[in-house]
């Protein structure tokens, strides 16, 4: 499969669409881009770069699933449809609500957008989606302090010490030509039925995952834990 695959992750507000829209004015002077949107209710990003450059685009509603989830489902129809409109490139942003699941695919180029303004601890918390991650874009630099960008790119180091970092005022995309490079750069899919998620899901799921909606774990089953358990973080056996 001749596309090349972009995956941009990253929570909300962070200005994944900001970038995306760099990335599109990039890439339209020798490729065509098509554009897929995962999100849980209401989105709007499509309509907007469908209007603002005329590119082929379409959006998908995960509801009562997980939006990563929903993602993984559908990429590979949606890289058949990018095909069929004869783009070169797939770009497809997930929601960014689940900081556990991440989207990012064998063969793509993961693409993490995280806001400066988000707090120092914020990359901590977001571990997998920055770190299987290929580079990690952080938005509204022009807004913190030097001091401030330095603590929070040790943060993101933490995470992932060898993580290419990328520091932007998206609106005006001062500073993303190292990423036009890696986007330039970028192996297209290939066999799309053999690519995989890079990150391992969850191991499981519990009963609240499936609707049981009563409080307790003496009310579930399934992968259940209890306030005090030794661990804090649930390893799965």
């Amino acid at each position: 499969m001749n596309v090349k695959l972009m995956v941009v992750a990253g929570p909300p507000s962070a200005g994944k669409t900001a970038v995306i829209k760099n990335m599109i004015r990039h890439l339209q002077s020798h490729m065509k881009v098509a554009y897929l949107k995962v999100d849980v209710v209401v989105a709007f990003e499509d309509e907007e770069l469908k209007e603002e450059f005329g590119i082929p685009t379409k959006k998908v509603y995960s509801g009562d699933l997980c939006p990563d989830h929903m993602g993984i489902m559908v990429v590979r129809d949606a890289l058949e449809w990018a095909e069929e409109q004869g783009a070169d490139v797939l770009i497809y942003e997930s929601a960014g609500l689940c900081l556990r699941c991440t989207p990012y695919i064998t063969a793509s180029l993961g693409i993490c957008v995280i806001s400066a303004l988000s707090g120092t601890h914020a990359p901590l918390k977001m571990a997998p989606m920055i770190a299987l991650s290929d580079v990690c874009i952080v938005t509204k630099t022009d807004l913190i302090s030097q001091a401030e960008k330095e603590v929070f790119r040790e943060s993101i180091r933490k995470v992932s010490p060898g993580m290419d970092i990328v520091e932007t005022n998206a609106v005006q995309g001062t500073g993303l030509r190292y990423l036009f490079r890696l986007m330039d750069s970028a192996a297209d899919i290939g066999d799309a039925s053999a690519a995989e998620l890079r990150g391992i899901p969850p191991l499981g799921v519990c009963t609240v995952c499936i609707g049981k909606n009563n409080i307790g774990w003496q009310n579930h089953f399934g992968v259940i834990r209890r306030m005090d358990d030794a661990d804090n973080i649930y390893r799965g056996e």
